[in-house]
């Protein structure tokens, strides 16, 4: 394992390039992911395609890379016949994969643990809806055990990521809270850059990162890029933190047809201005691949 600095200590020092969309990438490699563990099935079965992944965003340029375990959960395993150790050593295996393909170059490239919202393991779309009839204690009792498995295996920062809503945000803090390893808190959110998928305006959403110092970044993730301008200005104004964004391609998903619409509007020169509203940390999210990081 290659040492690197502090990611707080780097981001204070230099913005840095994130990676772009894992399940695209594997899907370029030939991977079929029409499976509700999605991308997380490969930590079973292909784990080697995950790591091959990851290294074609390293050879991209890219800085951060984000583990497969967005969709990788004791539930969703559990329903797979995954008994809890396993899913366990699966879960350490996703940082461990992030791991070896940064090892593999000579310069510093960190590993985010993914830790994605409640509704991913339900896999029916509604982590881009948030408020599932659940308490703020129920949705930590969901996460903790999630994210005390990825700390363990010592990545350099939990991003909890696609958060829908402002409650499972904070359930996701207080799940994160005394396990050893800074966070990142990223929202999805509406078109307009506005509001939580959930309708709370971002000031509030983001308010719930305010003050605390496990959190080293706050943003937005799994969103249309023009949405990205609003969000980096409030995110900043409201927490004085370092931004984090991530946004798709700007093409849309077709949930009845399974297939992707529109145009891709992810354009790498937007960096520029990203950068002058305070993003430190930029990627890309679905449909970004490779070619789009390496430009950006």
């Amino acid at each position: 394992m290659r040492p690197v600095r502090p990611l707080a200590t780097a981001l204070a020092e230099e913005p840095l390039v994130l990676d772009g969309g894992l399940s695209n990438q594997l899907r370029a490699q030939g991977c079929d992911l029409s499976d509700a563990l999605w991308s997380a099935r490969l930590l079973v079965e292909g784990p080697q395609q995950i790591e091959a992944a990851h290294a074609a965003y390293v050879r991209a340029g890219a800085q951060v890379l984000i583990t497969s375990s967005y969709q990788a959960t004791y539930e969703g395993f559990a329903r797979r016949g995954i008994a809890r150790a396993e899913a366990s050593g699966l879960l350490a295996r996703s940082v461990d994969l992030a791991r070896r393909a940064g090892d593999a170059v000579d310069r510093e490239v960190w590993v985010a643990a993914s830790v994605g919202p409640y509704g991913a393991m339900l896999a029916d779309g509604s982590e881009y809806r948030g408020r599932y009839g659940l308490s703020v204690a129920d949705l930590e009792r969901f996460h903790r055990p999630r994210i005390e498995t990825l700390a363990a295996a010592a990545p350099d920062v939990l991003a909890l990521e696609t958060v829908p809503d402002e409650d499972e945000a904070r359930a996701l803090l207080a799940a994160a809270e005394g396990c050893g390893v800074p966070v990142w808190l990223s929202y999805s959110v509406e078109a307009d850059g506005e509001r939580t998928r959930a309708g709370q305006p971002l000031a509030e959403a983001f308010a719930v990162a305010a003050g605390n110092d496990q959190v080293v970044a706050v943003g937005v993730n799994c969103c249309e890029p023009a949405a990205v301008d609003h969000a980096i200005a409030v995110a900043a104004a409201v927490t004085g933190k370092p931004v984090v964004v991530y946004p798709n391609s700007g093409e849309r998903w077709d949930a009845t047809a399974r297939a992707w619409r529109g145009d891709a509007t992810f354009d790498p020169s937007r960096v520029t201005a990203w950068r002058a509203a305070g993003a430190r940390l930029v990627g890309g999210c679905c449909r970004v691949g490779p070619e789009a990081i390496a430009r950006l």
